[in-house]
């Protein structure tokens, strides 16, 4: 009688083991994707198509200005900001751009540190466990 509650523990703890592996595994690419963010916030996360390039100041300007109407474009006269007036645009982009994937980074290192953390928690636990089950099964027999 004793056995087939002992089969039903085994499946259990064993698929939480493959489970602990698995997600283990994610949340270590995971994080060490964000460890690598981290070193290049300007260059992480997407880019929307047609935001202007933060790589550097002068391919921000080339873009800012590109996307300017030129001319007869433009029913009123256009303004052209002055190099000062890009940069702190410049600036202030590029900022704002930083704080936020380094943030994300951090949001992403904590819960996938913490994922790994419950992981081999799990892992260890339900090893054990199954470790003292099938011993037990042994000595019986």
């Amino acid at each position: 009688m004793g056995k087939p509650k002992r089969v039903g523990a085994q499946i259990y703890g064993y698929t939480v083991c493959v489970v602990a592996v698995i997600t283990f595994l994610i949340s270590t690419g995971n994080f060490v994707n964000s460890v690598m963010d981290l070193q290049g916030p300007i260059h992480a996360g997407y880019t929307r198509e047609g935001e202007p390039s933060l790589a550097s100041f002068e391919n921000y300007k080339m873009d800012i200005l590109r996307s300017m109407p030129r001319g007869n474009e433009a029913a009123g006269a256009s303004y052209i900001p002055d190099d000062n007036t890009l940069r702190e645009m410049y600036e202030a982009a590029r900022n704002d751009k930083v704080q936020l994937e380094v943030h994300k980074a951090n949001r992403n290192m904590t819960i996938s540190g913490l994922l790994i953390i419950i992981c081999v928690i799990l892992f260890v636990t339900h090893w054990r466990w199954m470790n003292k089950i099938t011993h037990v099964d042994d000595e019986k027999m």
